[in-house]
């Protein structure tokens, strides 16, 4: 019985030593998801609005953190009339059609002009990759009022 535990440990510290991955590490449960509050699929609104956006089952952490909380949260990414998704298995792109919440932040001033839009949340880890597997919103539409 004492050597099968002495073996058990030795690949325990092995595995650790070796520098695999945590397990779970960026991995957020499958209960965990973004959403947006306050926000319905098919509003319409009036530009600027603020939008404010939630998450459960995982939490929120500024970009570039380097600490242990990196594997337990990421920040949001507003994605905004985009068709498809970016590469799952790169950073987030950088552009009008994607915000990024680098500080952490839960709310964000919007100002799209006056038409209709597509909303959408993508949660990413300090480098803005998506997490694996992706925590994404569904997409929402919305009409901007002139």
């Amino acid at each position: 019985m004492k050597k099968n535990f002495s073996l058990k440990v030795m690949t325990l510290a092995a595995g650790i030593l070796s520098g695999a991955p945590l397990a779970g590490a960026h991995s957020p449960s499958e209960h965990a998801r973004v959403y947006f509050i306050g926000l319905e699929d098919g509003a319409v609104v009036t530009c600027p609005f603020t939008l404010k956006l939630g998450i459960e089952g995982y939490g929120i952490v500024p970009a570039g953190t380097k600490d242990k909380r990196r594997h337990t949260g990421g920040h949001h990414h507003v994605l905004v009339d985009v068709d498809g998704l970016p590469d799952m298995d790169a950073p987030i792109p950088r552009n009008a059609h994607y915000i990024h919440l680098d500080h952490g932040e839960t709310t964000v001033v919007i100002d799209l002009p006056p038409g209709d839009h597509t909303l959408q949340l993508l949660l990413g880890d300090e480098e803005h990759e998506p997490l694996d597997p992706p925590l994404l919103s569904k997409k929402i539409h919305i009409r901007v009022k002139e």
